[in-house]
């Protein structure tokens, strides 16, 4: 089949992250298959699951007699149902193993990727020009600032300045269960959650395939339009408050000011351009502060531009790296997000509440969740594949970066320049969550002993000789040489999984 002919295929296959209208193809038909088998190979979070296909299927609803929704146990049985061996179009998937499965079929043509800000051949020149110096997202960031005219006043960042960071990191407020904003978006189910639901339960039971956690009503958005009422209640009501509390925490409040857009974003119901040009609109309109703004731009149009596009720069290999040799196992309990087994109230608060909402923001997966793994050696490719499954939002492309690179500094470094373990003086100071835990996080031995300030000691004083390198991790090394209790903080770290009830 000519070139000419290839352009002019009559189906397109839309897969269940490609749901907005911007991956649509004019006058061809839509193909979407319901592959069973993707449920088998992972144990994935409840929520997940039926996000995924409460997504899909509205998806199809909408599309009515244009598509052809297939439910099949394999995606490539599926394609043979919808279409034979006719030649259709996919644009470009969001992992290497889906990559490689298209390529594979001779009868389909891969559009380039759709969804992002940044192509990945256009990543690569960027990183290829970085000589003789380590790629740093903040570089990565000013440069789509700049070619996107975002936040920008001519050639100079709006407010003068391109990074307002230190304006968010305060602490939660104190004597207060939850921010004084208003609740986030809310979607309301129909029929196709309930038959979903149904469907879901029936596997189950049947035994074909197995979850985690609790799927409760609903959280988040399953068609563009409630996508956009997302973004537009997000903008409206929580954006200038955003900023501020960027990285606290509060045990009675989930959401604090965060968008909850990531899972609308992967699916793609929403396209990074709108998000971050309807906050600067707010910006420019004065409804929200320059830091918010500035801090809500920089997590779309820079670190996840910058994750997706390191997932392809870096390779499929990259998945193998372990750069600290941790290779213990996830315990069940984790595995199980069984909070009631736990007793550090920041890991309990935190794992109930990936098991109610398969969610939580950036701050509890990277200091609590991240954080105690990376303490106890955790294997990180396991650590990667629980993340994947477990939250909502969790796709290859986005988890792989994100915890074999920032959470689990597997890769020794060509994310970050440094491993993100911390003791429980951090959580104390960002969080409400130590004061009526059983635990102190001041202690480091002893019954009141906190698991992550002893586990932080006893994880430099096994890295030790790599973190005596690193400008950003030596102070630490040689605090840990002026511990006079070294040798019983560390039997308290190896004693047992301080954290875990017996």
């Amino acid at each position: 089949m000519g070139a000419h002919d290839r352009s002019q295929a009559a189906f397109h296959w839309l897969l269940g992250d490609q749901l907005g209208p911007h991956f649509l193809r004019p006058n061809s038909d839509i193909v979407m298959i319901e592959s069973r088998g993707v449920f088998r190979r992972r144990r994935f979070h409840r929520a997940k699951a039926h996000l995924m296909l409460s997504a899909m299927r509205h998806r199809a609803a909408e599309l009515g007699d244009r598509v052809r929704y297939v439910q099949a146990d394999t995606y490539r049985d599926g394609l043979v149902q919808a279409v034979g061996d006719a030649h259709a179009t996919v644009h470009h998937p969001t992992s290497h193993a889906a990559l490689r499965f298209v390529q594979g079929l001779r009868q389909i043509e891969v559009l380039p990727p759709r969804g992002f800000l940044v192509q990945p051949e256009a990543f690569a020149r960027w990183a290829g020009s970085v000589r003789g110096e380590r790629l740093r997202m903040e570089d990565f960031y000013r440069r789509v600032r700049r070619e996107h005219d975002l936040l920008m006043d001519g050639d100079q960042p709006a407010g003068g300045r391109w990074n307002l960071d230190a304006e968010n990191r305060e602490p939660p407020p104190k004597n207060t269960d939850a921010l004084p904003v208003p609740a986030p978006y809310r979607p309301r189910e129909d029929a196709i959650d309930e038959q979903v639901r149904a469907d879901l339960d029936r596997w189950e039971r049947s035994g074909e395939v197995a979850f985690v956690g609790r799927d409760g009503p609903r959280g988040f958005p399953a068609t563009r339009a409630e996508a956009r009422r997302a973004l537009r209640t997000f903008v409206t009501r929580r954006l200038p408050t955003f900023g501020r509390w960027e990285d606290a925490v509060l045990a009675g409040d989930w959401a604090m000011s965060h968008s909850m857009l990531s899972s609308s974003l992967n699916l793609g119901l929403l396209d990074p351009a709108e998000c971050v040009e309807a906050a600067e609109a707010a910006y420019r309109a004065g409804e929200a502060p320059l830091n918010s703004v500035e801090g809500y731009v920089r997590q779309v149009a820079g670190w996840r531009e910058y994750m997706w596009n390191l997932y392809w720069y870096l390779g499929p290999g990259y998945r193998e790296s372990n750069a600290l040799g941790h290779r213990a196992p996830v315990p069940e309990w984790f595995a199980e997000l069984d909070a009631d087994a736990v007793r550090a109230r920041c890991l309990s608060a935190t794992l109930a509440q990936v098991r109610d909402r398969g969610w939580v923001h950036h701050i509890p997966r990277l200091m609590i969740l991240g954080n105690h793994a990376l303490q106890r050696g955790w294997d990180p490719a396991a650590v990667t594949d629980w993340f994947h499954r477990c939250f909502v939002d969790g796709y290859d492309w986005v988890m792989l970066t994100n915890v074999i690179g920032m959470s689990q500094f597997a890769d020794g470094g060509r994310v970050t320049t440094k491993p993100y373990a911390s003791g429980g003086a951090y959580i104390n100071t960002m969080s409400d969550l130590c004061g009526p835990c059983a635990y102190r996080p001041a202690e480091r031995t002893g019954e009141r002993a906190c698991p992550y300030t002893a586990g932080y000691w006893e994880f430099v004083h096994r890295h030790r000789e790599r973190l005596a390198h690193n400008h950003r991790t030596a102070r630490a090394v040689k605090q840990l040489e002026r511990l006079g209790d070294l040798d019983e903080v560390l039997r308290q770290a190896r004693r047992r999984d301080p954290d875990a009830a017996p």
